[in-house]
């Protein structure tokens, strides 16, 4: 009996700290009717949601529903593409990014992101590739360099492993290896939110785990944006989620509730498997 109570009592302080956690996080990011078009091809229609600052937030959805046009929509990649419209407004800390007056080269600094497929160079050192974007920038300082790669590397945790081979190519790790490489890169321009498009699909089970217990560890400093379609991935390391289906927000919540007792037909028949 006293178990029972102690049981019940611990699982509903774990609830009151969940319920807390969420409900004193600050918006990070947040999108209003957000649409991408691509010619005459709608892939993203009138999107509105709210993102929290050191809190993980996963897009789920068959594919081709818009999770990763979404994405790349809050850091303004899709500009790097022709034919590419987009409207509405992305609000970074309640400033437009999309405005006339922001430079998209700083939106980036702001806003990382990494992509589905290890992106090292393959060629280029694994200090090199840590520390290309703060090059680009033009620092020089090679004290600072090695400072930030240190921090970068140890962040993604991959220093230990590859602090004897800082002058390696980075194209001589291991694809798991590779992925967190990128992820430093990321980081070292220390940005405010981290962007993921799918980064565990092209890794073994070992390298996933890895990059999943990493996820959870940056959350604590970063607005983190997966996009999966994992769903147990989901499960295991984000706060809340959101489901899409053609080109359209359905259903926004904690990932507890949402995968458990989704409040849409459309996010129960994907969760259950009956498509997608």
């Amino acid at each position: 009996m006293l178990n029972t109570m102690v049981d019940e009592l611990v699982a509903e302080d774990t609830l009151l700290q969940n319920l807390t956690k969420h409900e004193t996080a600050p918006v990070k990011l947040e999108t209003r009717d957000l649409s991408v078009s691509y010619g005459n091809n709608v892939g993203l229609s009138g999107v509105s949601m709210q993102i929290h600052d050191q809190r993980v937030t996963a897009l789920i959805g068959p594919s081709g529903c818009g999770k990763s046009t979404f994405l790349r929509a809050l850091n303004r990649m899709h500009e790097l593409n022709r034919g590419v419209t987009v409207s509405g407004r992305v609000l970074l800390d309640g400033k437009d990014i999309y405005g006339r007056d922001v430079n998209p080269v700083l939106v980036r600094r702001r806003i990382g992101m990494v992509f589905q497929k290890p992106t090292p160079f393959p060629t280029m050192s694994v200090f090199d590739n840590v520390v290309a974007g703060l090059k680009l920038q033009g620092v020089k300082n090679k004290k600072f360099l090695s400072e930030i790669c240190e921090k970068a590397l140890r962040q993604a945790a991959l220093f230990d492993e590859v602090k004897d081979r800082l002058n390696s190519p980075g194209g001589s790790l291991s694809g798991g290896q590779q992925q967190r490489l990128s992820i430093a890169r990321a980081l070292a321009i220390e940005p405010e939110v981290l962007l993921m498009d799918e980064p565990t699909s092209s890794l073994d089970p070992i390298s996933s785990m890895k990059i999943e217990e990493l996820i959870k560890g940056l959350s604590d400093e970063y607005a983190i944006v997966i996009v999966t379609h994992n769903l147990q991935q989901a499960a295991r390391i984000s706060d809340r989620t959101a489901f899409f289906y053609m080109g359209r927000l359905i259903e926004y919540d904690r990932t507890s509730d949402m995968l458990t007792r989704p409040s849409d037909i459309k996010t129960e028949n994907y969760i259950t498997g009956r498509f997608g």
